[in-house]
């Protein structure tokens, strides 16, 4: 039995309340994944792309973290940052980082199983943007939803059909205000817990999580409307002690995966996480949800979280400093 199926077996189904600790599974000791950044799991095993890189690579790993294979495409990207998965098996690469903000297209990059990857090159309607995180819904349309310093992601999708190879205008569909939490963990500080840094789609498409630094945030997707889940209250589950975590994942069972950058670095699991989230969203987050002190999805809201503004300068130039160094072009 492998150490996810005995993690698995040995934990029960989570009663509503806090959410449990996670809890190791294995560690990443390729090299070739240094810098793991976009997860997904399958029934066939774990894809894993890293951060940025100078061709498509998506790395296949089995349950214990090994790399059986690396699917590549000889596209040149400018900064891969996160990854999905269809329903059909394309593998949906967000080559979306822009640490600068400069770039006039971003792009993202689907990887049929055995086929040669095809460009989708976007437009934002509102100027550049650094995004790391990546979501499709259950008809496959892509969710791009961006990292800013100040706290408000905001949420994209294509505004009419994707052409190839574009750009296709994207539009702004919603909002996520995101608060400090206490979470320790991330390479940046209290400011990491208003970053995000990826996201994922329950296999059955009835929870989206969206993750910072610190924290992931688990919300109810009504009839398969990602922006109106967006609207409703989440589940904050901590994922704390993580050196630069990015990646997110669901298993089909919903088990939540983490996983973040470094030779070395753990994937960890939160069994049962989707089912903290629940039916009714009506009924509120549980312990420690997102309810006082953490993310809340909303349509264009205006103003700040709630921090000082001097502190809030002094995390943006700290933050400037991290992305520059992190910056691959």
């Amino acid at each position: 039995m492998s150490v996810l199926a005995a993690l698995f077996a040995a934990a029960p189904a989570p009663a509503l309340g806090a959410p449990p600790a996670p809890e190791t599974v294995c560690s990443v000791e390729d090299p070739r994944l240094g810098e793991l950044s976009g997860l997904v799991a399958a029934d066939d095993g774990w894809y894993a792309v890293n951060d940025g890189g100078t061709r498509l690579e998506v790395f296949v790993l089995d349950r214990d973290c090994a790399v059986r294979d690396v699917l590549t495409d000889p596209a040149d990207p400018y900064d891969v940052e996160d990854l999905a998965r269809a329903a059909d098996g394309t593998l949906w690469l967000g080559d979306t980082g822009d640490n600068r903000k400069q770039r006039e297209t971003v792009a993202l990059h689907a990887l049929p199983p055995g086929g040669a990857a095809t460009l989708y090159r976007l437009t934002y309607p509102d100027g550049a943007h650094d995004a790391e995180a990546l979501l499709l819904d259950e008809s496959g349309t892509p969710y791009i939803i961006t990292k800013n310093v100040l706290g408000k992601a905001d949420v994209y999708r294509p505004a009419g059909p994707l052409a190839s190879p574009g750009p296709t205008a994207l539009e702004h569909v919603g909002s996520l205000r995101l608060t400090s939490t206490d979470t320790p963990g991330g390479p940046v500080g209290a400011t990491g817990s208003l970053l995000v840094t990826g996201a994922a789609s329950a296999h059955d498409g009835s929870v989206v999580a969206v993750r910072t630094y610190t924290d992931a945030y688990l919300y109810p997707v009504p009839d398969g409307d990602i922006p109106a889940a967006f609207r409703r209250e989440p589940v904050r589950v901590p994922l704390p002690d993580e050196g630069q975590g990015e990646a997110i994942a669901f298993e089909a069972d919903g088990t939540l995966l983490s996983a973040g950058e470094g030779v070395g670095s753990p994937v960890r699991a939160v069994p049962g996480a989707a089912e903290l989230v629940p039916d009714d969203p009506s009924a509120g987050g549980t312990d420690g949800s997102a309810g006082d002190s953490a993310a809340a999805g909303e349509e264009d809201s205006p103003g700040l979280p709630v921090l000082p503004g001097i502190a809030v300068a002094v995390f943006a130039a700290a933050l400037l400093v991290f992305g520059f160094g992190k910056l691959r072009r």
